[in-house]
Protein backbone atom coordinates (compact mmCIF):
# COMPACT_ATOMS: atom_id res chain seq x y z
CA UNK A 1 0.00 0.00 0.00
CA UNK A 2 1.78 3.11 -0.87
CA UNK A 3 -1.18 6.03 -1.04
CA UNK A 4 0.51 9.30 0.17
CA UNK A 5 -2.64 10.56 0.92
CA UNK A 6 -3.79 8.22 3.87
CA UNK A 7 -1.84 10.07 6.82
CA UNK A 8 0.36 7.39 9.19
CA UNK A 9 -1.81 6.91 12.78
CA UNK A 10 -0.24 7.80 15.80
CA UNK A 11 -1.49 4.59 17.84
CA UNK A 12 0.44 5.22 20.85
CA UNK A 13 -2.09 8.54 21.08
CA UNK A 14 -5.52 6.94 19.93
CA UNK A 15 -5.14 3.18 21.21
CA UNK A 16 -1.89 3.08 23.77
CA UNK A 17 -1.86 -0.38 24.39
CA UNK A 18 -5.36 -1.95 23.69
CA UNK A 19 -8.79 -0.81 23.73
CA UNK A 20 -12.00 -2.20 24.52
CA UNK A 21 -14.42 -0.89 21.80
CA UNK A 22 -18.31 -0.34 22.41
CA UNK A 23 -19.29 -2.34 20.26
CA UNK A 24 -22.01 -5.61 20.34
CA UNK A 25 -21.29 -8.85 18.78
CA UNK A 26 -23.74 -11.94 18.55
CA UNK A 27 -21.25 -14.20 19.59
CA UNK A 28 -23.35 -17.50 18.93
CA UNK A 29 -24.07 -16.26 15.29
CA UNK A 30 -20.17 -15.61 14.93
CA UNK A 31 -19.20 -19.32 16.31
CA UNK A 32 -21.68 -20.97 14.43
CA UNK A 33 -20.68 -19.79 11.15
CA UNK A 34 -17.13 -19.94 11.87
CA UNK A 35 -17.59 -23.38 12.88
CA UNK A 36 -19.35 -24.57 9.55
CA UNK A 37 -15.94 -23.36 7.60
CA UNK A 38 -14.91 -26.14 5.27
CA UNK A 39 -12.19 -27.93 7.12
CA UNK A 40 -9.71 -27.79 4.44
CA UNK A 41 -9.50 -23.77 4.71
CA UNK A 42 -7.38 -24.52 8.15
CA UNK A 43 -4.49 -26.58 8.40
CA UNK A 44 -1.68 -24.12 7.38
CA UNK A 45 -0.66 -20.89 8.38
CA UNK A 46 -1.94 -18.90 5.69
CA UNK A 47 1.50 -17.25 4.69
CA UNK A 48 2.20 -15.66 7.85
CA UNK A 49 5.86 -17.12 9.05
CA UNK A 50 8.69 -15.97 12.10
CA UNK A 51 6.65 -15.46 15.14
CA UNK A 52 3.33 -16.99 13.98
CA UNK A 53 4.59 -19.98 14.07
CA UNK A 54 2.26 -21.48 16.61
CA UNK A 55 -1.00 -20.43 14.77
CA UNK A 56 -2.91 -21.28 11.85
CA UNK A 57 -4.69 -18.50 9.76
CA UNK A 58 -7.24 -18.07 7.53
CA UNK A 59 -7.19 -15.19 4.96
CA UNK A 60 -10.87 -13.48 4.22
CA UNK A 61 -9.29 -10.29 2.74
CA UNK A 62 -5.87 -9.83 1.34
CA UNK A 63 -2.65 -11.90 1.74
CA UNK A 64 0.06 -11.93 4.35
CA UNK A 65 2.58 -9.39 3.95
CA UNK A 66 5.24 -12.27 3.04
CA UNK A 67 3.30 -13.17 -0.58
CA UNK A 68 4.50 -9.55 -2.02
CA UNK A 69 2.29 -6.60 -3.66
CA UNK A 70 -0.72 -8.54 -3.69
CA UNK A 71 -5.00 -6.57 -4.00
CA UNK A 72 -6.44 -6.70 -1.08
CA UNK A 73 -9.72 -8.42 -2.09
CA UNK A 74 -12.25 -10.34 -0.44
CA UNK A 75 -11.12 -14.09 -0.89
CA UNK A 76 -12.83 -17.44 -1.01
CA UNK A 77 -13.16 -18.08 2.51
CA UNK A 78 -15.48 -15.10 3.37
CA UNK A 79 -18.09 -16.37 0.71
CA UNK A 80 -19.25 -18.95 3.69
CA UNK A 81 -18.92 -15.99 6.22
CA UNK A 82 -21.96 -13.38 5.85
CA UNK A 83 -22.37 -12.29 9.39
CA UNK A 84 -18.33 -11.69 9.15
CA UNK A 85 -19.00 -9.83 5.96
CA UNK A 86 -21.52 -7.72 7.89
CA UNK A 87 -19.35 -7.37 10.60
CA UNK A 88 -15.98 -5.46 8.60
CA UNK A 89 -18.46 -3.59 6.32
CA UNK A 90 -21.05 -2.54 8.57
CA UNK A 91 -20.33 -2.89 12.06
CA UNK A 92 -16.85 -1.24 12.03
CA UNK A 93 -17.25 2.33 10.33
CA UNK A 94 -14.51 1.91 7.98
CA UNK A 95 -12.77 0.62 4.75
CA UNK A 96 -11.39 -3.31 5.25
CA UNK A 97 -8.70 -4.13 4.66
CA UNK A 98 -6.71 -7.26 5.26
CA UNK A 99 -8.87 -10.18 7.39
CA UNK A 100 -8.20 -13.40 8.84
CA UNK A 101 -9.21 -15.72 11.25
CA UNK A 102 -6.34 -16.65 13.58
CA UNK A 103 -6.27 -19.87 15.48
CA UNK A 104 -3.52 -19.97 18.05
CA UNK A 105 -2.43 -23.53 19.12
CA UNK A 106 -3.05 -25.13 22.42
CA UNK A 107 0.08 -23.44 24.78
CA UNK A 108 0.92 -21.56 22.21
CA UNK A 109 2.91 -18.44 22.53
CA UNK A 110 3.56 -15.73 19.79
CA UNK A 111 6.83 -13.67 20.20
CA UNK A 112 6.76 -10.15 21.16
CA UNK A 113 7.01 -8.17 18.04
CA UNK A 114 6.34 -5.21 16.02
CA UNK A 115 4.44 -5.09 12.42
CA UNK A 116 6.79 -2.99 10.57
CA UNK A 117 6.01 -1.26 6.94
CA UNK A 118 4.05 1.56 5.41
CA UNK A 119 0.54 -1.12 5.64
CA UNK A 120 0.92 -1.10 8.91
CA UNK A 121 1.50 2.52 9.84
CA UNK A 122 -1.75 3.28 7.93
CA UNK A 123 -4.09 1.03 9.41
CA UNK A 124 -5.70 0.02 12.54
CA UNK A 125 -6.24 -3.21 13.85
CA UNK A 126 -9.27 -5.13 15.19
CA UNK A 127 -9.59 -7.84 17.24
CA UNK A 128 -12.35 -10.07 17.86
CA UNK A 129 -12.08 -13.39 19.84
CA UNK A 130 -14.27 -15.97 19.26
CA UNK A 131 -12.98 -18.84 21.39
CA UNK A 132 -10.97 -17.74 24.35
CA UNK A 133 -10.07 -18.45 27.79
CA UNK A 134 -9.11 -16.64 30.98
CA UNK A 135 -5.70 -18.23 30.37
CA UNK A 136 -4.58 -16.51 27.47
CA UNK A 137 -2.76 -13.34 27.62
CA UNK A 138 -2.14 -10.17 24.53
CA UNK A 139 0.98 -8.69 25.78
CA UNK A 140 1.27 -4.47 23.95
CA UNK A 141 2.92 -2.43 25.59
CA UNK A 142 4.24 -2.94 28.54
CA UNK A 143 0.79 -4.39 29.71
CA UNK A 144 -1.23 -7.49 29.60
CA UNK A 145 -4.89 -7.43 28.22
CA UNK A 146 -7.53 -10.52 28.59
CA UNK A 147 -9.65 -10.05 25.86
CA UNK A 148 -13.33 -12.52 26.21
CA UNK A 149 -15.19 -14.19 23.49
CA UNK A 150 -17.59 -11.35 21.88
CA UNK A 151 -15.83 -8.07 22.65
CA UNK A 152 -13.93 -6.07 20.51
CA UNK A 153 -10.56 -4.76 20.51
CA UNK A 154 -8.00 -1.72 18.84
CA UNK A 155 -4.91 -3.24 19.31
CA UNK A 156 -1.57 -1.16 18.26
CA UNK A 157 0.48 -3.10 16.12
CA UNK A 158 3.20 -0.55 15.70
CA UNK A 159 4.02 -1.31 19.15
CA UNK A 160 5.82 -4.59 21.13
CA UNK A 161 2.70 -7.08 21.16
CA UNK A 162 2.51 -10.83 21.83
CA UNK A 163 0.26 -13.46 22.97
CA UNK A 164 0.80 -16.38 25.73
CA UNK A 165 -1.69 -18.91 26.19
CA UNK A 166 -1.33 -21.57 29.19
CA UNK A 167 -4.96 -22.25 27.52
CA UNK A 168 -5.17 -26.53 26.37
CA UNK A 169 -7.50 -25.31 23.39
CA UNK A 170 -6.45 -23.42 20.55
CA UNK A 171 -7.58 -19.52 20.61
CA UNK A 172 -9.26 -18.55 17.70
CA UNK A 173 -9.46 -14.29 16.54
CA UNK A 174 -11.12 -12.32 13.38
CA UNK A 175 -8.18 -10.17 12.94
CA UNK A 176 -8.67 -7.00 10.58
CA UNK A 177 -7.00 -4.13 9.84
CA UNK A 178 -9.19 -1.13 8.42
CA UNK A 179 -8.56 1.92 6.86
CA UNK A 180 -8.96 5.03 9.53
CA UNK A 181 -11.47 6.79 9.34
CA UNK A 182 -12.75 9.48 11.53
CA UNK A 183 -15.75 8.02 12.81
CA UNK A 184 -13.26 4.57 13.82
CA UNK A 185 -11.18 6.82 15.45
CA UNK A 186 -13.95 8.34 17.96
CA UNK A 187 -14.91 5.00 18.35
CA UNK A 188 -12.06 4.08 19.52
CA UNK A 189 -11.58 7.08 21.76
CA UNK A 190 -15.12 6.20 23.23
CA UNK A 191 -13.51 2.81 24.30
CA UNK A 192 -11.98 1.85 27.24
CA UNK A 193 -8.81 2.35 27.62
CA UNK A 194 -6.07 1.45 30.80
CA UNK A 195 -7.19 -2.12 30.93
CA UNK A 196 -3.87 -3.73 30.77
CA UNK A 197 -2.40 -4.75 34.08
CA UNK A 198 1.69 -5.67 34.83
CA UNK A 199 2.55 -9.11 35.21
CA UNK A 200 5.96 -9.71 34.91
CA UNK A 201 5.99 -13.40 34.04
CA UNK A 202 3.87 -12.91 30.85
CA UNK A 203 5.72 -10.37 30.03
CA UNK A 204 8.85 -12.47 30.13
CA UNK A 205 7.40 -15.45 28.53
CA UNK A 206 6.44 -13.50 25.60
CA UNK A 207 9.49 -11.95 25.29
CA UNK A 208 11.71 -15.11 24.76
CA UNK A 209 8.38 -17.24 23.47
CA UNK A 210 8.34 -19.75 26.53
CA UNK A 211 5.04 -21.69 27.22
CA UNK A 212 5.85 -23.36 30.09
Amino acid sequence: MNDPDLPAVDKDQLIGGCVRLPVKIDLDRLRQEVARLPPSYWGTRGGRVGVHQPTEGVFLRGYAPIEGPKPIEDREPLQHLPYVQSLIRELIPAPPMRCLLAKLLPHGVIRMHVDNGEYFLRTLRIHVPIVTDPSVSMFCKDRVYRMQAGETWALNNSTSHGVYSAWSEPRLHLICDFLPTPALCDLIRAGEHDLGIVDADIEQRVRIGAAQ
